[in-house]
């Protein structure tokens, strides 16, 4: 299993409160923000037990799913249901989005 899982493990225990707050004021972000961000995870998960280019697509998938939750988060405190997120969580989600990238390179 990729390292980088056990990050968008923290990222998804990262975002719960997020995204109990973001429900308070808008149920339909919050559950895209939920299912982008377990969708990193389980894609990562997945593309452990793939081969070729179907490893490649899941990890593309993952790549797609990391950026819409830092979509997500974004506009979650621009429209002021939650803050800004902190350091650490922007930093695990640079590392997931990079480590991503990089991998789909190869």
């Amino acid at each position: 299993m990729l390292n980088i899982y056990v990050i968008a493990i923290q990222l998804c225990r990262d975002c719960a409160p997020i995204i109990k707050l973001i429900a308070t004021h808008d149920r339909n972000l919050a559950d895209q923000l939920r299912r982008a961000v377990t969708s990193v995870a389980l894609n990562l998960a997945e593309s452990d037990g793939q081969a070729g280019g179907h490893r490649k697509q899941r990890r593309l998938t993952a790549l797609g799913s990391a950026r819409e939750v830092a979509a997500c988060l974004e506009i979650g405190a621009a429209l002021a249901y939650a803050e800004p997120v902190s350091g650490a969580v922007n930093g695990r989600l640079d590392h997931i989005i990079g480590t991503l990238v990089n991998l789909t390179r190869q």
